[in-house]
């Protein structure tokens, strides 16, 4: 996959553009580890490792929590008891143990700087992602957030950045997803947005590559360099 500076994707390209949150702007595994484990704790279930959680975090709370309790081989009954210690435990801990990736910062302002508008879009709780974003200091940068609760579908679906173009006033050919996955990518691609995925993020153990976006960088500051 080339660079994105090979392909024909210039700042004047654009009037706006999509972010995903955990795997693209901020390292959340942390706090996903230590939400889900002691979630799992509560319950008297065993734990769970990061590679599990890195290769199944992307597709909403609800999918990452079945998924957990299937792994450690739970009744499905559970589930309302897990969501409950769940959120609990992930308010306790959000922004704790999560990192902003090297180069967001700087990227996020050559964005800006360009007259980009900007929205950040993620399968988390949107409470959730406004509380993580004010706290890495990332909320000035974006006029807009939506979560994964905002809208009847989530990724993979198009209809959230359809929604988000729509928010935006801008035409989803002119807006740029940035993204960590190939949930990012088919959204992307079925609503008529340019992709753009990050090399490092949570792509369910496999290389951005494979979601076939229009570009992979290794940093959000290459995107305008």
């Amino acid at each position: 996959m080339p660079n994105v500076n090979a392909l024909p994707l210039l700042p004047r390209d654009f009037d706006a553009a999509i972010v995903d949150l955990d795997g693209t702007m901020v390292d959340t595994l942390g706090d996903f580890d230590l939400a889900l484990n002691r979630m799992l704790a509560e319950l008297g279930l065993p734990a769970v490792g990061r590679q599990f959680i890195e290769h199944t975090v992307g597709q909403g709370s609800e999918h990452l929590i079945r998924c957990t309790l299937a792994e450690v081989g739970a009744v499905a009954e559970l589930y309302d008891a897990a969501w409950a210690a769940y959120q609990r435990h992930y308010d306790a801990v959000n922004g704790e143990a999560a990192e902003v990736y090297a180069g967001v910062v700087e990227g996020l302002a050559a964005m800006r700087a360009a007259g980009w508008r900007l929205a950040c879009l993620t399968n988390k709780p949107g409470a959730f992602a406004k509380q993580l974003l004010a706290r890495k200091g990332l909320a000035p940068f974006f006029e807009l957030s939506f979560g994964g609760d905002a809208f009847e579908r989530k990724k993979p679906h198009p209809l959230p950045l359809q929604k988000t173009c729509e928010a935006l006033g801008t035409l989803p050919a002119r807006t740029l997803m940035i993204g960590d996955s190939r949930n990012d990518a088919q959204a992307a691609r079925a609503a008529g947005c340019p992709v753009v995925l990050v090399r490092y993020g949570y792509n369910h153990g496999e290389p951005a590559e494979s979601a076939a976006p229009n570009a992979v960088v290794d940093s959000l500051v290459e995107l305008l360099r």
